[in-house]
């Protein structure tokens, strides 16, 4: 058996390891109307209804922002659009605003007022269903989907092998911390026979 250890939790643990995560794009719309663009890497959907969250920070732009609109969008970026994503973490000009936005072209979204990222492969437009405070410094931020789109290559098909598809059209993944990985190759998972959603 491996040497366990044990780890201190009276200061955060998350950088002793590595765990996988998904990379996300969250726009929201500043007050002037201006796009922000931002990446986040605590997320995920929130339970089995239409409903998407991520972790941030009354001090980012991100949650000001979906707070004051009351909305937010998400884009899942492809692996190949990884440098551009990552540019969105830059800081701001003395002006205030955020010169790496332009790096990464957008398009509209459909329902609510914001940009999602062009060539991304999903889309969700969110409305703020609330906000969860006192993670220490953090909230979480969760939306109700009213809008999702998915790149045609990216859809799952019951004629189609998903191994084939995650070959296809490669996943990006955060590995926290500082790293990524671009998947290709998945694998069904062994549930028993048994198992019910």
């Amino acid at each position: 058996m491996p040497s366990i250890v044990e780890l201190d939790t009276r200061s955060p643990i998350w950088s002793r390891f590595f765990t996988v995560a998904p990379l996300i794009v969250v726009g929201t719309l500043e007050v002037d109307g201006a796009v922000d663009l931002a990446p986040k890497h605590m997320a995920m959907p929130l339970g089995w209804q239409n409903y998407f969250c991520f972790v941030c920070s009354p001090r980012h732009a991100t949650q000001r922002n979906a707070q004051a609109r009351g909305q937010f969008t998400v884009s899942f970026p492809r692996p190949d659009q990884l440098v551009q994503s990552s540019l969105l973490a830059s800081g701001r000009a003395p002006d205030g605003s955020k010169p790496a936005v332009a790096a990464l072209p957008t398009m509209p979204a459909r329902v609510v007022e914001g940009a999602l990222v062009r060539d991304a492969y999903l889309w969700l437009e969110c409305v703020l269903e609330r906000v969860v405070d006192g993670f220490g410094e953090n909230s979480l931020i969760v939306g109700e989907i009213v809008a999702a789109s998915v790149d045609e290559r990216a859809l799952r098909a019951s004629d189609a092998d998903d191994a084939d598809l995650t070959s296809a059209m490669p996943l990006l993944a955060y590995v926290s911390p500082r790293r990524f990985a671009e998947i290709s190759e998945t694998f069904s998972f062994p549930f028993p026979a048994d198992f019910r959603l």
